[in-house]
């Protein structure tokens, strides 16, 4: 979850997924493309109440903000549109841009004149203030301050924004089908939001003040709530270098240009584009417009703020610290307290190295409750950091913070996986996934392409693979994949994902060379994960020097990381390579830290598998009894919210320490004893073949032959002594006593 409190730092652009953007010196002119949407408003105006039908009068009502906000577009989607709201106007529009384009410039001059008496008479037919009042009195106006030359050039424009729209529309009504279902059929969503597509951006000349600020807040908004529907990055910064080049002081179009080469992973442009953000802000006064002279030094630590998270991002922590250290100083030095509170989270982001950063962080929970500051809580118990997250989801429902919603449930997500608690793990994963949005997303976008979904979906892939459902789980990745495309900057979460549960399949199935095959696309995108399971890979090939030089290396690197879920996975990988080894009793003292650890930070699960360790070590060590009075205390979280294979080493293992102490009982009772083995191994094999774990199944058989024969069931004895030779054929051995693997 660490990726979801990264992405987290101050964004001067967007207040709920909204760009304030601030066009310098760009003002509305005409375009053909105007022309033809103020013919449109003309004919709607000129058009009676009863010749439209109230359900296409109120489609073409939808239809007129995004036309007048967004960028041009080609007149044969121009008529599209239209038709679709409105087929009887649609024809009219078309007609009139036809007779003024194949007409004289008097035409277009006359139509203009025209367009005065919309506001007319005691009841105009359009109000001066209205949204279409505006846009009539700016069209009126720039045209009238055109020249003569000027005049001319637009008339030709328009003859020729006019023939390619015909060509274009000819070449469709070809290759479309003759018959057409008439009706009022329900127009789609993305037809009203005339969404941005590469096409339809218009290159041939600067946008206007608003078709810019449109443009930009429609792709910011997104690039965060849904990436798949933006601009691809070589389109988008196609586009931004147009608008750049016609105004390079556009702060605004540099931030932006700066969020697109974050979905590359491109730090040198990233960073450019950043500086140059930050550079034209100052210079333009913008800040200290709206915040006096405060705004200049705002500017500069925010700056240098935005600079330390973006190398962070990248892994570059001295530069991060650096660029930290520069926003503290000015942030003290401007007596912003929160700036300081932004700067000490990160401060102890990049601090966890040093033995001073739980310092850091109490520090920063007390600046963060005086400030009145989302709170957040380190290796406390699970009852106190539930608390305060409720304490914190109570801020964000009260002021409709849904970005942060959706981050403190996926955050609860991780947690209960990490104490161990799948059901209530895959209950907030399914909370977050079935709740709507609360913020308002342009574009009719809802807010559900985050990276706190990403998120929720892994560890809803995950938990179905844990259990056995590895269909349910391919889809899960499959919307994954779709939702998220590969070169989408959340995209890493699902690669990652989707290589482990692969690794752990392949190790279930024996296939230790494909497992071996996929730990350098897991090393790839998780160091530390992919040098766990290359150690896994060696160990199960039965090259424990190697695995036991890998383990140790990455021991040092956890616990000066501070990682102890991995620090405890790591000791009890070691611990399996003493008794592999037959050195059962250099593992306890390995395996008792590991359990100190796990009950220190009150990891449940992970102590439970601790426990289940020691219990097989004690059962190695001839001590039978005592190893089930420790199994009966680490079962039944296990059985309750373990993994499928968990579950089944937990069965075999009850049979073995079974067998064990049934060798000094009575025949009668030791036959009794010996069923109730049976009838456990049983259980365990339906576990592992939830998960396909051949090599355990032969285990599982192999004992329960031995123990039909023991009980003289030579029928039953026969059956799994045939299941045994099948699964010894197909899977390879290496040598390794039965009762030395647990």
């Amino acid at each position: 979850m660490a990726s979801v409190h990264e992405s987290l730092y101050f964004n001067p652009m967007m207040t709920n997924g909204v760009v304030h953007a601030n066009v310098f010196g760009i003002k509305d002119w005409v375009t053909p493309y105007k022309i033809a949407v103020l013919v449109l408003l003309n004919e709607m105006g000129r058009t009676g109440e009863g010749a439209v039908s109230l359900m296409e009068r109120r489609r073409l009502n939808q239809l007129l903000l995004p036309l007048l906000q967004g960028p041009d577009i080609t007149l044969s989607k121009l008529y599209k549109l239209i038709e679709d709201s409105c087929p009887q106007l649609a024809n009219s529009v078309q007609i009139r841009i036809k007779l003024m384009a194949e007409g004289e410039l008097k035409d277009m001059e006359q139509f203009f004149d025209d367009l005065t008496d919309s506001f007319s008479g005691t009841e105009p037919e359009v109000h001066k203030t209205s949204v279409v009042g505006l846009f009539l009195r700016h069209m009126i106006l720039a045209y009238s301050k055109l020249s003569f030359s000027q005049v001319f050039k637009l008339y030709t424009a328009l003859q020729q924004y006019f023939q390619s729209g015909e060509k274009k529309t000819a070449g469709d009504t070809e290759m479309e089908p003759a018959g057409r279902e008439d009706g009022e059929r329900k127009m789609e969503k993305e037809e009203l939001d005339v969404s941005v597509r590469e096409e339809e951006v218009s290159c041939s000349g600067p946008l206007s003040q608003k078709q810019a600020e449109f443009f930009l807040s429609q792709q910011a908004s997104l690039l965060k709530n849904d990436e798949t529907k933006a601009l691809t990055p070589a389109s988008l910064q196609k586009e931004l270098n147009n608008l750049l080049k016609f105004n390079p002081d556009f702060a605004e179009a540099h931030y932006l240009s700066y969020l697109n080469n974050l979905r590359v992973q491109d730090v040198f442009s990233s960073t450019h584009s950043l500086l140059h953000y930050f550079d034209r802000l100052i210079l333009t006064g913008a800040e200290s417009k709206s915040n006096g002279e405060e705004g200049y030094g705002r500017s500069l630590r925010y700056a240098a703020l935005n600079l330390a998270a973006l190398h962070c991002r990248f892994g570059h922590y001295q530069q991060a610290e650096l660029a930290l250290q520069e926003a503290i100083r000015i942030a003290q030095e401007s007596n912003d307290h929160v700036c300081l509170q932004h700067c000490l989270s990160w401060l102890y982001v990049l601090g966890q190295k040093r033995s001073d950063s739980g310092v850091l962080l109490e520090h920063s929970v007390r600046k963060a409750v005086h400030f009145g500051l989302p709170r957040a809580f380190a290796g406390k118990t699970a009852n106190k950091l539930m608390d305060a997250l409720k304490d914190s989801d109570l801020l964000h429902w009260k002021h409709s913070l849904s970005e942060l919603i959706d981050i403190s449930i996926a955050q609860k997500t991780a947690i209960w996986r990490l104490y161990g608690r799948s059901t209530m793990a895959l209950q907030q994963a399914q909370m977050l996934l079935s709740m709507n949005s609360l913020e308002s997303v342009n574009s009719g976008v809802q807010q559900n392409n985050t990276e706190s979904f990403a998120v929720a979906l892994c560890h809803l892939a995950e938990l179905h693979a844990e259990q056995g459902c590895f269909a349910a789980a391919s889809e899960v990745l499959k919307h994954l994949k779709e939702r998220f495309p590969p070169n989408s900057q959340h995209a890493q979460l699902w690669m990652l994902c989707d290589q482990k549960i692969q690794f752990d399949r392949a190790m279930n199935d024996g296939k230790f060379h494909m497992a071996d095959s996929l730990v350098t696309g897991i090393t790839a995108l998780n160091s530390i994960e992919g040098v766990y399971r290359k150690a896994v890979v060696l160990q199960a090939q039965n090259q424990m020097s190697e695995a036991h030089k890998l383990l140790q290396k990455l021991l040092s690197y956890c616990e000066k990381l501070k990682n102890t879920e991995m620090v405890i996975s790591v000791l009890l990988s070691v611990a399996e390579l003493y008794w592999r080894s037959a050195t059962p009793t250099i593992a306890m003292p390995v395996l008792l830290q590991a359990l100190a650890l796990s009950k220190e930070y009150r990891l449940q699960y992970l102590a439970s598998e601790t426990v289940l360790n020691l219990a097989f070590a004690q059962l190695i060590l001839g001590i039978p009894e005592q190893a089930l009075t420790l199994l009966h205390m680490a079962i039944e979280p296990i059985l309750a919210d373990g993994a499928i294979l968990d579950k089944g080493r937990a069965m075999f293992l009850v049979a073995k320490c079974q067998v064990a102490s049934a060798a000094s009982y009575e025949p009668p009772k030791r036959t009794e004893a010996l069923e109730a083995a049976i009838e456990n191994l049983n259980e365990a094999k339906n576990y592992f073949s939830k998960v396909d774990c051949k090599e355990r199944i032969r285990d599982v058989v192999y004992f329960q032959a031995r123990l039909y024969h023991t009980l003289g069931k030579t029928q039953e004895r026969n059956r799994c002594a045939m299941l045994f030779r099948q699964l010894h054929q197909e899977l390879p051995s290496h040598g390794v006593p039965l009762i030395n693997h647990l």
